[in-house]
């Protein structure tokens, strides 16, 4: 017999949330290790927002739900992330809102996460989520790598103006009137971005476009290729090296490490390469703190003809745990490479530097979560 396809209407709502989601959907063990985490987290979300002070805010452990919902399927805006709480059961289960509960309207939405991204949440969740016995049981203490990514600014060239007014424009009706860029010399020196100031321009190498963009930073342990630090600095040709030196400073430990790097060595010109790389000062500043460097080896030829000497020296590269660094500091492009296409994060929604670096280690703690679940279910 032929079905009817009316529709008729309910009275009442039987329907049971933790029922519509199947038992073995990815979401339920990433959602324990972030309830988890999010556990730990009860003090500092208390101190950003103080009681009986206000209304009744959205909360917090909600808000991070639904930003890390937003970076695993890849959402685009904070109205369209609204749009799909509205209908989506599974949304509405991983955030904790009910069948019947309102989503948030957007602008409340985005007023609240910057408040929530503003208390270096991100951070804290990042290492909250590490923490974990059965997670930490996963990291290794001796050997990591390191490396850095372009991030887009949320601004156009046609921003990128003179910093005392004297910029010679045709003159043009509307916000996007044309920009006269001929025969003119740019530099962060004397121009800055009207729309994001903290954006540098920058070009990552001999033959690239320049563009306004940060500088993204990630510290991989190489056992299982997760990322264990990470952040957003201005984009200058030092940027990569002061930032690894910075996470592994942040990094306890009691023994001596291993680190590896790309070869290409960051030059001071903020238009060339941002590798920390086989440079002297670094090779230096690692040894000072008990780092072995294992860092890609850059002996090519000049143009004179002669080849470069090494920084590394043969003593490092003649054991076998060079060679094993080697292989593993490339996985740390895979990281990269989910935030960018997966994420959305090649060009952060978000202006300043700030906004920026919570956005990107928020998206740091969403690759771990994604790949724990297996990890965790693997035999030991």
């Amino acid at each position: 017999m032929r079905g009817s396809d009316g529709r008729t209407g309910s009275l009442f709502s039987y329907v049971d949330l933790e029922a519509r989601v199947r038992r073995d959907h990815p979401l339920r063990p990433i959602r324990q290790i972030a309830d988890a985490a999010l556990l730990d987290l009860s003090e500092d979300f208390a101190a950003l927002y103080p009681p009986r002070l206000g209304r009744p805010s959205v909360p917090p452990e909600r808000l991070l739900r639904a930003m890390l919902l937003q970076a695993f399927y890849g959402i685009r805006s904070e109205r369209q992330l609204m749009e799909r709480m509205e209908f989506d059961l599974l949304f509405r289960w991983f955030v904790g809102l009910g069948v019947d509960d309102a989503a948030w309207d957007h602008s409340s939405f985005s007023t609240n996460r910057d408040r929530l991204l503003a208390g270096e949440i991100a951070a804290k969740f990042l290492r909250a989520v590490l923490a974990q016995p059965r997670v930490k049981r996963l990291i290794s203490s001796d050997h990591f790598s390191v490396d850095g990514t372009l991030l887009e600014a949320w601004a156009s060239l046609k921003s990128f103006r003179r910093t005392d007014g004297s910029d010679n424009d045709p003159d043009g009706p509307g916000r996007n009137a044309e920009r006269g860029f001929h025969k003119e010399k740019r530099s962060n020196e004397t121009h800055r971005s009207t729309t994001d100031p903290e954006a540098r321009l920058y070009r990552k190498g001999d033959g690239q476009p320049a563009r306004l963009c940060y500088l993204g930073h990630a510290l991989m342990e190489n056992r299982h290729g997760l990322a264990v630090d990470g952040g957003v600095t201005l984009a200058t040709g030092t940027a990569e090296r002061e930032a690894a030196l910075a996470m592994l400073d942040r990094r306890p430990r009691r023994r001596r490490i291993t680190l590896g790097a790309d070869k290409a060595g960051a030059c001071p010109r903020a238009s060339r390469r941002l590798d920390p790389g086989d440079v002297e000062a670094f090779i230096g500043d690692l040894r000072k703190r008990r780092v072995t460097p294992h860092v890609a080896v850059n002996d090519h030829l000049t143009k004179t003809g002669k080849r470069r000497k090494s920084a590394v020296g043969p003593r490092t590269m003649r054991h076998a745990g060079y060679a094993i660094s080697q292989r593993c500091r490339k996985r740390i492009e895979e990281v990269f490479g989910w935030m960018k296409s997966a994420a959305g994060l090649a060009r952060i929604k978000l202006r300043g530097r700030a906004k920026v670096d919570a956005a990107f280690t928020l998206g740091l703690a969403a690759y771990n979560l994604i790949r724990l679940p297996k990890l965790l279910a693997a035999p030991a």
